[in-house]
């Protein structure tokens, strides 16, 4: 495509994008359906040139102030995800002088606010949270998240499949953390792999991975996926408990749960039990109170923990939504629990940043049930022989904090509890 057209392309897609009237995902594919003459080349530059608008919104909005044209090109122009030379032989003299400018400006000359790229009252937050760590974390936020594999347990080792990936041409390493997980470079096409046709692995950040494993799902146990989604977490539990036991996948949308069915299928799992449920009381729940051996809530949430993957969050958020999230968040850490036999496990979760929906959650249950009996995440993991399992907890071991400037890995939360005799 000639550089004109990609750059008006980028300008019309930054457009639809920045209303974000919809998830910056969604709108680039239904873009793309609409321009299906568009090769791989062309889809890639249109995606990154909008993500890097979405994650530098606030400096290049500035910058844009002291352009000229519509100011969706401008900001296109700014985040085009191509080589200089080519950008610049779309543009008139005007825009290449304006463009020079703008790459000329020291960073450290800028504003906090047009240097972090957060809504104010996230960055409030954050610096409350880490502290130092605030800018290590910002310059995290901006980066591509790598991608992540989950071996099969259950069919493949992960060393096999190691050398399997170095034969098909792909670079990739152990993860640290997850005994399951393999970290690639790049973005290569699994779709291709046979050891993704055949189920040998999935698609999973390693904190996701991580949560499975606190999780400690064993073989032969009744265990409960509440908030499945799309089921990597599933599919982990799934495998960890040898394809034995049974393993309910609930979700209140049955879409979501659709797009596990393929998954499932190839992992040759037949322990699993996807289940649409209406809400967090369905009959489908009360009839297995007091049954359940383990239960998981990765609950809704936010989702800023994943900024690096989707980056436009931070701009749909309204922290005036909050109480309602956390609220509900309460109401399915409540439900959830009820399932738990004496001595069952309960890991409440979510990928969020905050701490509302994160340590103020597992705290207040812990102060409403005495029932229930707050675990040391760190000895938990200690207990998988997880390596440096005390760096991916609070200080005081009791909670699962990850951040992508620490670990690398999606920022997660996780607390844990026993069912006791009430």
């Amino acid at each position: 495509m000639h550089p004109k057209a990609l750059l008006d392309a980028s300008a019309e897609l930054v457009a639809q994008v920045l209303k974000f009237d919809h998830p910056a995902d969604a709108t680039v594919a239904r873009f793309f359906r609409e321009h299906r003459s568009l090769g791989p080349r062309e889809r890639t530059t249109l995606t990154d040139t909008v993500y890097a608008v979405v994650r530098r919104k606030l400096l290049f909005e500035h910058f844009a102030g002291s352009g000229s044209g519509p100011r969706e090109r401008r900001l296109a122009i700014l985040g085009f995800a191509a080589p200089r030379d080519f950008l610049k032989s779309a543009l008139n003299e005007q825009e290449t002088a304006w463009l020079d400018a703008c790459d000329a400006v020291d960073p450290a000359t800028l504003s906090e606010r047009h240097r972090h790229n957060l809504p104010e009252w996230l960055a409030t937050a954050l610096k409350e949270q880490v502290g130092e760590d605030f800018w290590p974390l910002v310059k995290s936020l901006e980066q591509l998240a790598p991608l992540d594999l989950r071996v099969n347990a259950v069919t493949d080792r992960r060393d096999d499949v190691l050398k399997e990936l170095a034969l098909a041409g792909i670079a990739a390493q152990p993860t640290p953390y997850s005994p399951w997980g393999l970290r690639l470079e790049g973005k290569p096409a699994l779709a291709k792999l046979d050891a993704f046709a055949r189920g040998a692995v999935e698609v999973q950040d390693e904190g996701s991975q991580l949560l499975a494993l606190l999780t400690d799902a064993r073989r032969g146990q009744m265990v409960v996926d509440f908030c499945a989604g799309a089921g990597g977490k599933t599919l982990a539990l799934g495998a960890a408990m040898r394809n034995t036991g049974r393993l309910y996948a609930f979700d209140i949308s049955a879409h979501r749960l659709d797009n596990l069915k393929p998954r499932l299928a190839r992992s040759k799992l037949s322990n699993v039990h996807p289940a649409a449920i209406a809400h967090e009381r369905d009959d489908r729940i009360k009839r297995l109170a007091g049954k359940i051996d383990r239960v998981i809530v990765d609950a809704p949430c936010s989702g800023l923990g994943t900024l690096r993957r989707n980056p436009d969050l931070k701009w749909r958020q309204d922290p005036k939504d909050l109480p309602e999230v956390t609220a509900r968040q309460t109401a399915i850490l409540e439900s959830a629990a009820r399932l738990l036999k004496p001595g069952g496990r309960l890991v409440y979760a979510t990928c969020s940043l905050l701490r509302a929906e994160n340590e103020d959650i597992a705290a207040a249950f812990t102060a409403a049930h005495r029932d229930f009996k707050r675990l040391s995440v760190q000895e938990l993991l200690e207990g998988h022989k997880v390596a440096g399992a005390a760096e991916l907890c609070s200080a005081d071991g009791q909670d699962l904090r990850l951040w992508p400037h620490r670990h690398g890995t999606d920022a997660f939360y996780a607390a844990a509890w026993e069912k006791v005799q009430s």
